[in-house]
């Protein structure tokens, strides 16, 4: 359980190609078909499973029944200028769209769920996902939370869907991306605040950020150059150090602040306006 929780940390970006194809959980999720290209990838990523953000919370929820409630963040820009940013962005609203559903807040859902659809129409996506946010207001407010996580976690393949089909691969990964570093933070939280040697394993992840950092390096060049996510990368690097203990090793208490911390400072960057 806590190996795949580790590697399934990364949320979707392993699965970032793949997911719209291989991971809709919904009949109401329509994926685009795939090239040729992109199928050969999609099974090479799909060998290994990658819990959503909803089953990874869920999973780190059985042993420690966090306090999801103190995970969640105030409200966050809606008008960012450039698509890197907003991408990142989207994916941490989409994580947390998932931590307010395990706090079982219908109101923070339904907050949520509204931001998720504006970010994502800032970036172009598909109009079908807007419909999802009557869908996602319904089961909040009848307290479903099963068939409301169902509907979360189609949206988001919906998202990566649409934008696969206008050929926004490098965006896909910047959304997950984000949902990565949101859920890290998250998770870095629980584990400081209730800090035990499995759950400490769970933050060892050094070959997905290497995994992460060589995602980055084949984006669009325009993307590569933008000072945000320069700079995410670089950081990234950082943080890669702090996990990478020895295998099956866990990070001990001092490693968990610094992760935390490292974390936390890179989601201020990421939400800070006017980058």
């Amino acid at each position: 359980m806590f190996v795949r929780i580790g590697m399934g940390l990364l949320i979707w970006l392993l699965a970032s190609e793949a997911l719209p194809a291989t991971s809709a959980r919904t009949s109401a999720s329509s994926p685009a078909s795939l090239s040729p290209n992109e199928m050969s990838q999609a099974i090479k990523t799909d060998a290994i499973t990658i819990p959503t953000p909803g089953e990874t919370f869920a999973a780190l929820g059985k042993p420690t029944k966090p306090d999801w409630t103190a995970s969640f963040r105030g409200p966050i820009a809606m008008n960012y200028k450039t698509r890197a940013q907003i991408a990142l962005n989207l994916g941490g609203l989409i994580a947390d769209g998932f931590i307010a559903i395990e706090a079982q807040d219908s109101q923070q859902v339904k907050n949520t769920g509204g931001d998720i659809l504006k970010m994502a129409k800032a970036l172009g996506v598909s109009e079908n996902i807007l419909a999802r946010g009557n869908s996602i207001n319904q089961f909040a407010e009848n307290d479903e939370w099963p068939a409301l996580q169902e509907e979360l976690e189609a949206t988001q393949n919906e998202v990566k869907a649409s934008m696969q089909s206008h050929r926004d691969q490098d965006l896909v990964i910047l959304v997950s991306l984000g949902g990565w570093i949101r859920g890290t933070q998250v998770v870095s939280g629980v584990v400081a605040k209730n800090y035990d040697e499995k759950l400490a394993q769970v933050l060892r992840q050094p070959e997905l950020l290497r995994f992460i950092h060589s995602k980055l390096s084949q984006i669009a060049p325009e993307l590569q150059g933008d000072t945000l996510v320069k700079s995410v990368d670089a950081q990234l690097q950082e943080i890669e150090k702090i996990v990478a203990t020895p295998f099956g090793k866990s990070l001990a208490p001092e490693g968990v602040m610094r992760l935390q911390t490292a974390i936390d400072q890179l989601m201020q960057e990421i939400q800070k306006k006017d980058q």
